[in-house]
């Protein structure tokens, strides 16, 4: 088979051809990011019921939603949380690997089943059910110049105008604004009024309820009603309430003597903000912060670009005042990470070219090996894409050590090739082909011992296996395609390039040789003595090794090597009870003391 290629190197050059245009049209679909996809999947499960305190929250809507979705297929295991303002979020986490699309599915067949036990309040606002993602590409920021918008106001206008664009985008998987919350119609009741009027807050959330809603008004002039009317009109009636006025206007009853008793007798009405319990502040002043999720599989530094490009668009549409920012971007992490990854790949190629071109001396020899290269791990890159891997850290590193097991096939061909050539008895064709005849069986060897030490990689289980299992992949792709190389490629080149080398002239050479000559000298003469005294040999042997094996033990060792990432996230915890204005003083202590 070797042959064929040798007498058929435009075959084993297109054959080549298709491997690197695999790998560079993979190139532009792999996505991109720090390490693999290792953190597990959720689902998230949200609930309002208005009015309701924590526990009550925890025992109608959390207790049966939580007995139905538990044992879900998959599930590793779930956490919920219940809010006095009668929130209530459900989070449960499945193995990795888990299909994330099929797990939204599955839940949220299992809280339909639960809906029948939950408040009507509760179905009324609506259950949601969606895929959540950890993974915060960037957070953005509003602010407001010389504070001449509150908090409140930069939130709204967030949720409103902003998330729906940036949700919009390729690769985003969620927009989630944090701040002030949403604009609400906020009624305080006072108290003491409904004790002398003999109400209860039951009573006017009725009211509310029935006259604060959207109805169909019917029509009029239907032909049942006058059979000659030429015309037909759709009666629109006054549906929801706007404004404080409209609120304050809502009937409560009608009282002896016909007097009408109306909301706005007996609380205050205003448009304030739907939860009081969290603000945002950027530098000290109010801010809306907007944290913008990447969707799995999408790559992340091209969803920071459409992020950034989408806003460059929209700032020139924000109210007067009104400023952007970007307060995080995890992408300039992997951006420096991927290029310090990049540097040390192409130093490693230029360090292996040189170090091939000192040893062979000859150029047409150090073409064959920078061909072959490059063709291996470009195809590998096509193998990554099948096997759904991203450009990572591991993956490029696994590339890099993948140079040598590439480079070490192919030096291998050239090597014995120019054997023979230098002999003078074999063209070029023959000397290869006599070449190959020595290497096919030990280049297949080395193939298969190394994806005996690769492959196995992929049967650890847990986040340590889904981690690594990329980086030894990758490199078992490389040894795979670098061994089809070696039989294809390279051999064809051989016969192409090779001649016969003469004695180095380069002054460099010539130097090298001489040190390589007298370091070979003392190799030999060390080894001689090893060989005339083998019992110290094993002796130093077990000592180095029981050296290695003690400072092995106590090793410093960890998961993932601590990194810089260009930030830190301060965490303080107060007393339970604390009210947001206790919260923000410590909030403002704290970033004086940063400042």
């Amino acid at each position: 088979m070797v042959k064929f290629f040798i007498n058929r190197p435009i075959f084993a050059t297109v054959l080549a051809l298709i491997i690197v245009v695999a790998g560079l049209v993979t190139l532009n679909v792999l996505p991109i990011a720090q390490y693999p996809d290792i953190t597990p999947p959720t689902v998230q499960v949200s609930a309002v019921y208005p009015g309701a305190d924590a526990q009550t929250v925890a025992q109608t809507v959390g207790l049966p939603i939580e007995q139905q979705v538990n044992g879900v297929d998959g599930m590793l295991y779930m956490s919920s949380n219940s809010s006095s303002s009668g929130a209530y979020s459900l989070t449960i986490t499945f193995a990795v690997g888990t299909d994330i699309d099929m797990a939204t599915v599955m839940v949220q067949n299992r809280v339909s089943i639960a809906q029948s036990s939950l408040p009507e309040a509760v179905i009324v606002q609506g259950i949601t059910t969606k895929k959540q993602s950890s993974n915060i590409v960037m957070m953005l920021s509003l602010t407001s110049r010389d504070s001449l918008y509150d908090g409140l106001y930069l939130s709204n206008y967030a949720s409103l105008n902003l998330t729906d664009q940036l949700a919009r985008l390729p690769g985003v998987g969620s927009v989630s604004v944090m701040g002030a919350g949403n604009y609400s119609m906020r009624i305080w009741l006072d108290p003491e009024v409904m004790r002398i009027r003999n109400l209860t807050p039951d009573m006017v959330f009725q009211a509310i309820s029935t006259q604060n809603r959207q109805v169909s008004a019917g029509y009029v002039g239907q032909p049942i009603a006058e059979a000659n009317n030429p015309y037909q009109y759709t009666l629109t009636v006054k549906g929801r309430l706007t404004t404080p006025e409209e609120f304050g206007n809502i009937i409560l009853r009608t009282e002896q003597g016909g007097k009408i008793l109306r909301l706005k007798d007996i609380a205050r009405i205003e448009l304030g903000s739907s939860s009081y319990n969290v603000t945002s502040r950027l530098r000290g002043q109010q801010a809306a912060a907007i944290a913008i999720y990447q969707l799995p599989g999408s790559n992340s530094l091209e969803v920071s670009k459409a992020v950034r490009a989408k806003m460059e668009e929209i700032a020139s549409t924000l109210p007067q005042g009104v400023e952007y920012g970007v307060t995080l971007d995890t992408t300039e992490v992997i951006n420096a990470s991927i290029d310090e990854v990049l540097v040390t790949f192409l130093e490693t190629t230029a360090l292996v070219v040189l170090v091939i071109f000192l040893f062979l001396q000859n150029f047409r020899a150090v073409i064959i090996p920078c061909l072959s290269i490059p063709v291996s791990l470009i195809g590998t890159l096509a193998v990554m894409g099948a096997l759904g891997f991203s450009v990572n850290t591991l993956t490029l590193f696994g590339l890099i050590l993948a140079i040598a097991i590439v480079v070490d096939d192919a030096i291998i061909v050239v090597e014995n090739s120019s054997r023979y050539m230098d002999t003078g008895k074999y063209t070029a064709r023959e000397a290869v082909t006599k070449a190959m005849s020595e290497l096919v069986g030990p280049v297949i060897g080395v193939v298969l011992v190394l994806l005996a030490v690769f492959i196995p990689t992929t049967f650890i289980g847990g986040i340590s296996g889904q981690l690594y299992k990329q980086f030894a992949l990758t490199i078992a792709a490389a040894t795979v395609l670098s061994g089809i190389n070696s039989l294809t490629l390279t051999p064809a080149l051989c016969a192409l390039f090779l001649r016969v080398t003469n004695d180095p002239k380069f002054v460099v050479f010539k130097a090298f040789n001489k040190v390589y000559d007298k370091t070979q000298k003392i190799y030999d003469d060390v080894v001689d003595r090893m060989l005339k005294h083998q019992l110290v040999t094993l002796i130093i042997f077990l000592i180095v090794s029981a050296t290695a094996a003690v400072m092995f033990m106590r090793w410093p060792s960890t998961f993932i090597p601590e990194e810089d990432d260009g930030y830190f996230i301060i965490s303080s915890q107060l007393p339970p009870a604390s009210s947001l204005p206790r919260t923000e003083a410590v909030s403002q202590k704290i970033n004086k003391i940063l400042d």
